[in-house]
């Protein structure tokens, strides 16, 4: 077995870990050169060969933080810019959040040099198998983060078949496969190396075969949509004097689609507690009830009784629904914090109130005579959540304010996710945003429609709502997460014996 990497320094090995990792995001949108990705994690593994434990995850680490600042530095955007948090904070929130990320794959090089064996057994079962494992848990571990999960990058690649089987951990699991291939093509022996591109060319031949299959029907109508992008620049949108601009904004762009079976509003479209307009809201609801339209819009919500705020989302037509945001972000709509530590970010005038999280067990929302699987921003990156709704959901629907991140990268990443929930379910996907990137996308996870970003922007579609349900609809991650479990039994197991 040919191994540069045991001849490398481990402070130079960390450093070309730094490089691979850091060109990991390159695989994903806005760049989607996929094949990257599989690129940069088999560097990765490159450098694991013949190394200790303690070596391993100082190198793991290094790949994992290259990874991570380059690929969510619009972080600082969010705390520093629009949230107008010191910079000293925004920068020490986004290094710790990127030092937390980094300990994951550190984990597995500890775990893989420690008990795994080597060659084909640790290439093709453990390593693929407890990088599944690991990115599941990332997902859900202290509320959860799947930013970069490898299967998001093959939304447009032929492994993208594998979705609606096992989700996007599925296509992750596939995806670390092919990473597992290129080193036994690049450090294996002759068997190896035949192995390894039988295996590659299996793997795509499946993926591209799983795409051509429908897992869902349509149903015999279709549905009209109009998807509202006011383009309110987030540092003026929750001004005294920008409410009533904004509210006339977006009912002028409602009432010149009304007639249309759907009509949504982005994310706290309105800029004001529901409370605070009533008036406004039956104004809403009556045209759009004489108009035969159904209206959904984003506007916080506040309990009567208790006084708690939910970020929401309110169904205006002939049938009236509520939704109460459920995952929130740390840090954006809640703060984590001890209340000393509270109070000295009151004194600092930042932001601290908390949104509350919405209950469990909510139904799916009526739209347009249809059930409808709701999600307000982040809610879409976690693929098992959506679950809850389906297959009762005939479409999904989402809104967002990706306004936060300014003009980076994060909106067409977190469009990138919205793609691959239309993928796992076979369904369409309506995502309304404040400032873009709005979108229609279809069953297939391809865009229908987008709108242009920072531009007020109507984006028309036709769209057919489809039933039943997908592998991945009916089995959740249990089936990959079993399958991963097995991969690295039998490759430990192979060790001990």
């Amino acid at each position: 077995m040919r191994s540069p990497a045991r001849r490398m320094s481990d402070g130079r090995a960390a450093w070309m870990a730094a490089v691979a990792g850091a060109s990991l995001p390159l695989g994903f949108a806005p760049f989607r050169l996929s094949l990257l990705i599989a690129l940069s994690v088999a560097v990765l593994w490159c450098l694991w060969e013949s190394r200790g434990p303690r070596s391993a995850a100082r190198i793991g680490f290094a790949w994992g933080a290259g990874a991570f600042l380059t690929g969510t530095y619009w972080l600082y955007i969010s705390i520093h810019i629009f949230g107008q948090a010191p910079i000293f904070l925004a920068v020490l929130l986004m290094l710790g959040l990127v030092a937390i990320m980094a300990v994951y794959p550190a984990m597995i090089g500890f775990g893989v040099a420690r008990w795994a064996p080597g060659g084909l057994v640790r290439w093709l079962l453990v390593l693929p198998g407890a990088w599944v494992l690991v990115e599941w848990l990332r997902g859900w571990l202290f509320s959860g983060f799947p930013w970069l999960s490898l299967g998001y990058g093959m939304t447009d690649g032929p492994l993208r078949g594998f979705a609606p089987l096992l989700g996007v951990h599925g296509v992750s699991l596939a995806t670390a496969l092919l990473a597992g291939c290129l080193v036994g093509l690049f450090a294996g022996g002759r068997r190896a190396r035949v192995v390894s591109a039988t295996l590659v060319a299996v793997i795509v031949i499946a993926g591209q075969a799983l795409a051509t299959v429908h897992w869902t029907s349509p149903v015999d109508r279709d549905i009209s949509v109009a998807l509202i992008q006011g383009a309110v620049p987030q540092d003026r949108k929750w001004l005294p004097q920008q409410r009533q601009p904004t509210k006339d904004l977006y009912l002028g762009l409602t009432r010149a689609e009304l007639g249309r079976d759907l009509v949504v509003w982005p994310e706290a479209a309105i800029p004001a507690v529901v409370s605070e307009e009533t008036d406004y809201l039956e104004t809403v609801l009556a045209e759009a009830r004489g108009a035969g339209t159904t209206v959904v819009l984003g506007m916080l919500d506040r309990d009567p009784v208790d006084g708690r705020y939910f970020n929401s989302l309110l169904v205006l037509g002939d049938r009236q629904a509520v939704y109460r945001k459920r995952h929130l972000v740390p840090f954006g709509e809640y703060f984590p914090v001890p209340d000393l530590v509270r109070e000295w970010m009151r004194l600092l005038s930042l932001p601290y109130s908390d949104i509350s999280p919405g209950p469990a067990g909510q139904p799916p929302l009526p739209v347009a005579g249809v059930l409808a699987a709701p999600s307000i921003c982040y809610e879409d990156a976690f693929g098992s959540e959506q679950l809850d709704f389906l297959p009762e959901a005939a479409l999904l629907l989402n809104v967002s304010n990706d306004a936060w991140f300014g003009d980076s990268i994060a909106p067409h990443q977190h469009l990138q996710m919205a793609r691959m929930r239309s993928l796992e379910s076979g369904r369409h996907m309506l995502r309304a945003t404040n400032t873009g990137i709005s979108a229609v996308i279809a069953p297939s996870g391809a865009v229908i429609a987008r709108s242009p970003q920072f531009e007020t922007h109507v984006l028309i579609a036709e769209i057919r709502p489809h039933l039943g349900a997908t592998p991945y609809v009916r089995t959740g991650n249990w089936a990959v997460l079993i399958i991963a479990s097995f991969m690295v039994g039998a490759g430990c197991l192979r060790r001990r014996g």
